[in-house]
């Protein structure tokens, strides 16, 4: 378990001051303008060797990805740009830092953007974030009154500008590239990579997209050195990480944790345990709404990192935002729920994603009354192995996984309410 004093995120819960003065005595904006005269190298090799995967939910090493970025400028600026979308149902961490630590995220951006040779930054925001998007903004005035923001940003040297955009609340816009037209005032759709973002990205200049909680643990990184990152969770899972718990616990919280703590100890030592008991646990969503769903008896000694909910459960750690149901749920009604999400989001460019998207929602639909038939079942798969991989971006694999987790983990429990609706029982028929 995370001792305290290795905690990040030191005001994750808003009990102390989220201003300059309350951060500043928490220790951040301590020293930053030492960590940017170690210079560039030095702060790319420090993240690499920390281990560092993106928090967004792909996993991507944080260190490699800003080694993409050109070392010297062709004449076009660089940008780097945050991705506060948090679109992704059942994930509420980025929020918690932005509402009640934003400095973390600010002091954070300075470094990684002189890392990356940028003196822009966009921090784009969820349509929904209003009080969100007013503490970012007052943390933002407050370091520019203060001169940490701005020409000689924090006395580095470096001039530093930081920009608030709003979104208009859509899914699509969590995509890098979506994001990326979305801020140049275009429709949020995925641009075909390559060019990948790094080459071509904001208004054509050489861009990298990170998540909230990746730029926000970067001077901590750096203060406290990579081998102390590197030192929790397993090989290639380093670090601690925000866990977004929901469901059916007794306790639903957000809580900083080390990598690679089992699924027992998160939920045991942070919500109380599962409602109703252990017993009672049916299926869990580990990452977020668009990773498989896993039976909850598979779930309970599961290592919460990438590689094991991937590699062992055929799930996915993503954004570490973890959906519990109990025995109560009607698990086929709640990945519909999800299956409709996905369909209304869909920006419509891909052919499998928009006519796949409303198919597998129709399916899903009679799957939930039990009217359809038994063939059914493997025709859906069919159609989400079509749509999974041959889109522009992620949004079609996104719409597939939590109907290919259902079929993988609960193919009886669909094949019960068909059965029951066609001899007219009324046991397994799902609840209104």
């Amino acid at each position: 378990m995370l001792k305290d004093q290795d905690r990040i995120f030191t005001n994750l819960y808003g009990m102390h001051e989220r201003t300059l003065k309350g951060a500043q005595a928490r220790g951040h904006w301590d020293g930053t303008s030492g960590l940017i005269e170690k210079g560039r190298d030095w702060i790319i090799q420090t993240m690499k060797d920390s281990g560092l995967r993106g928090r967004g939910g792909a996993g991507f090493p944080t260190g490699l990805k800003w080694s993409f970025m050109p070392k010297e400028s062709d004449g076009r600026p660089s940008y780097l740009v945050i991705n506060a979308d948090e679109s992704e149902p059942g994930t509420c961490k980025d929020r918690e830092i932005m509402r009640h630590d934003p400095h973390t995220l600010i002091e954070g951006a300075l470094i990684a953007s002189f890392a990356m040779n940028a003196h822009t930054c966009y921090i784009y925001l969820r349509g929904e974030y209003i009080r969100e998007r007013e503490a970012l903004q007052a943390a933002i005035d407050e370091c520019y009154d203060k001169g940490l923001l701005g020409r000689n940003a924090a006395g580095s040297g470096w001039d530093f500008d930081v920009f608030l955009h709003h979104g208009a609340g859509a899914y699509i816009c969590g995509e890098e590239t979506a994001l990326i037209e979305s801020l140049e005032g275009k429709k949020g759709m995925p641009r075909m990579k390559p060019p990948f973002p790094a080459g071509a990205g904001l208004y054509g200049c050489p861009t990298t997209v990170n998540n909230v909680e990746s730029i926000a643990v970067v001077p901590t990184i750096l203060r406290r050195g990579a081998d102390w990152f590197a030192g929790f969770g397993r090989p290639n899972n380093a670090g601690t990480k925000l866990f977004a718990i929901s469901g059916h616990v007794n306790n639903p919280c957000v809580v900083e944790e080390a990598m690679s703590i089992s699924f027992e100890e998160l939920i045991e030592k942070h919500c109380g345990g599962i409602r109703g008991g252990w017993d009672n646990l049916l299926a869990v969503i580990p990452g977020g709404s668009s990773v498989p769903c896993v039976r909850g008896e598979n779930m309970r000694d599961a290592i919460m990192d990438f590689d094991y909910l991937r590699g062992e459960l055929g799930s996915g750690l993503g954004t570490a935002a973890v959906i519990v149901m109990d025995k109560q749920t009607d698990i086929i009604k709640a990945i519909w729920r999800l299956a409709k999400f996905y369909k209304h989001e869909s920006c419509g460019q891909c052919t499998p994603c928009r006519e796949g998207t409303g198919w597998m929602m129709r399916v899903m639909d009679r799957l939930v009354k039990g009217e359809a038939d038994l063939e059914e079942i493997d025709m859906l798969w069919d159609v989400t192995k079509q749509v999974e991989g041959h889109t522009i971006c992620a949004l079609g694999d996104a719409a597939a996984w939590p109907i290919q987790g259902l079929i993988r983990n609960f193919r009886d429990e669909i094949e019960d309410r068909i059965k029951a609706q066609k001899t007219g029982r009324k046991s397994a028929i799902a609840a209104e």
